[in-house]
C-alpha cells in the first residue's frame, strides 16, 4: 500500500510529485520575494479542508514588520478570513480543549520587531537578547501549534524567513529548527509536557484523548532567497548543515528568460524516495492562485 501524500491544492504539481507532499516530511519552496511562494503555501494550507477535514496553519516569522499579505491572499483566493493568534495574548491553557476557542490559523511570532537577523550584524549582546525574545514567545508558539493539531490540523505552513549569505548566522533559522523538531516533530505527550509544565498531570486524561500522530504532519518552509532567476537558484550550493540538507523535498521558484520576455517557472530540484518530473515547468499567478503550464 502506498503512503498517503498529502495534496499540495494545484493538480498538475501533485502530478510532478507522484501525488503530493509527504507528511512527516520536510519540504523547502524557495524564491525571491513575490514569485508565489505564499500563494503556493496558501493553497496547500486551503488544500487540507477537503482532504483532512482542517485547514493548515501558517507561521510568519518575519522581523520586519512587512506585511506578507497572507490575510489579503487567503481572503481573494478562497473567501478564507484567518483567525489569529496573537504571540503577546494571555493564552488560557484550560481553553485548549475547546475547538472554537483554540482553533486559530496564524500567528506572527516577531511582529514589528523590526531588526535584522543576522549574527555577523548583532553585537553579542544583542545576540543574547534576540535569543531572550525568542524563549519568551516560546510559550505561546508551542500552545499555538498543539491546540491545532490537538483538532485536527495536519498541515503548517512556516513563511517570512530572510535571505543570509550563512543560513547558520540567522537567528530565524535557530528558531525554525527549534520548532520543527522540538515541537512539529516531538511525540505530542512531550509536546503537552512543554506547554503544561505543572499541570500536565491533571490535563493527562485529556492529552490522552486528544492524541496524535507527529508523523502525520506536513511541514512547508517558504524560504526568501537573494537570486531571482530560476538558473541561479538550481546552481545554488547547498552548506552541510543548511536547512536543505535536511528537506525531503526542495521546489524551486523563479523567473526564466523567454525571447525578449521574462516569465515563472517551477523546478522540483529533490523529492527524496520518489519519483519527480525534472522538468521546468512555466506557471502563472492568477485570481486562484498558481496555475502550471504543462
Amino acid at each position: 500500500m502506498s503512503e498517503l501524500r498529502q495534496q499540495t491544492g494545484i493538480p498538475e504539481l501533485d502530478e510532478m510529485l507522484s501525488g503530493g507532499f509527504l507528511p512527516g516530511k520536510l519540504t523547502v519552496v524557495l524564491g525571491a520575494t513575490g514569485i508565489g511562494k505564499t500563494q503556493l503555501g496558501l493553497q496547500y494550507a486551503q488544500a487540507g479542508l477537503a482532504q483532512e477535514g482542517e485547514t493548515g496553519i501558517l507561521f510568519d516569522m518575519a522581523t520586519r514588520g512587512d506585511s506578507q499579505s497572507h490575510e489579503d491572499y487567503a481572503e481573494r483566493l478562497f473567501q478564507w478570513k484567518l483567525r489569529e493568534q496573537l504571540v503577546d495574548e494571555v493564552f488560557d491553557l484550560e481553553q485548549i480543549w475547546e475547538r472554537e476557542q483554540a482553533r486559530k490559523d496564524y500567528q506572527h511570532l516577531f511582529r514589528q520587531s523590526g531588526r535584522r537577523v543576522t549574527r555577523r550584524d548583532m553585537e553579542l549582546d544583542e545576540w543574547k537578547e534576540w535569543k531572550l525574545e525568542f524563549v519568551k514567545k516560546l510559550d505561546a508558539a508551542i500552545a499555538y501549534f498543539y491546540a491545532n493539531f490537538v483538532h485536527g490540523v495536519r498541515r503548517t505552513v512556516i513563511d517570512g524567513i530572510e535571505p543570509t549569505e550563512r543560513p547558520s548566522d540567522s537567528f530565524q533559522f535557530h528558531a525554525f529548527e527549534y520548532v520543527y523538531h522540538q515541537i512539529l516533530r516531538k511525540e505530542y505527550d512531550w509536546v503537552a509536557r512543554d506547554l503544561f509544565r505543572a499541570q500536565f498531570r491533571s490535563q493527562q486524561e485529556q492529552i490522552e484523548a486528544h492524541h496524535y500522530d507527529c508523523q502525520q504532519i506536513g511541514c512547508l518552509l517558504l524560504l526568501t532567497t537573494h537570486e531571482v532567476m530560476l538558473d541561479d537558484l538550481i546552481q545554488r550550493p547547498i552548506e552541510s548543515g543548511d536547512v536543505l540538507s535536511n528537506a525531503n523535498t526542495i521546489i524551486l521558484m523563479g523567473k526564466i528568460r523567454e525571447g525578449n520576455r521574462m516569465s515563472r517557472a517551477l523546478h522540483i530540484a529533490k523529492h527524496r524516495g520518489s519519483a519527480v518530473d525534472e522538468s521546468l515547468v512555466p506557471y502563472e499567478i492568477r485570481e486562484t492562485g498558481l496555475e502550471l503550464m504543462r
